[in-house]
């Protein structure tokens, strides 16, 4: 009864990586992009003093959030996936996340920086990302790292920190086609 309890077990627990392959593994289809919540980063919001040129003022990726960014780009790499071009928020835990990554040189996109301390905001950001996105040809693959409120407002999946969110942008709207999850260890 145990063992057959292990092997049910098991096999559950094979099935989230499974299933991750399976999701990164559609970045090499035609119009098909990622976005990711930066990985982690302890803490809630940012804090008081706040400046998106002085890391020292926000909340950053700590020793697990690296690694959890590394891993992203080496689940990334052992797909198989090219990327031609990563876009990041300016805050530093997106910045830090997408360059732990390693894969690609990373341009900064005002369009995905944070707007949870300014809910306003979030219209003519999802606007122009939306904007930027129906410009990218079909045969380029973008992969963005952003914050929560940006996916959720975007994609209208919920997200925890280095998760990566599959979707094809076409005609002004995206489509989700799957999450994967990094994990912390």
């Amino acid at each position: 009864m145990l063992a057959r309890l292990l092997t049910v077990l098991l096999a559950f627990a094979a099935l989230p990586a499974a299933a991750a392959d399976s999701v990164i593994a559609r970045l090499g289809e035609p119009g098909v992009h990622a976005i990711m919540r930066h990985a982690l980063a302890p803490g809630f919001s940012d804090p008081p003093g706040f400046g998106v040129d002085v890391c020292a003022t926000q909340r950053n990726l700590d020793a697990r959030g690296r690694a959890q960014a590394q891993r992203a780009g080496d689940m990334l790499r052992a797909a198989g996936v090219a990327v031609d071009e990563v876009w990041s928020s300016q805050w530093c835990r997106c910045l830090d996340t997408a360059r732990e990554m390693a894969i690609g040189d990373v341009a900064e996109v005002e369009a995905l920086n944070s707007f949870f301390e300014n809910r306003q905001d979030e219209p003519a950001q999802t606007k122009a990302l939306k904007a930027r996105l129906d410009a990218i040809p079909p045969e380029r693959t973008v992969f963005l790292v952003t914050h929560q409120v940006n996916i959720s407002a975007f994609l209208d999946v919920g997200t925890r920190s280095g998760d990566i969110v599959v979707f094809r942008f076409r005609d002004g709207a995206p489509e989700v086609l799957g999450q994967a999850s990094v994990p912390l260890r």
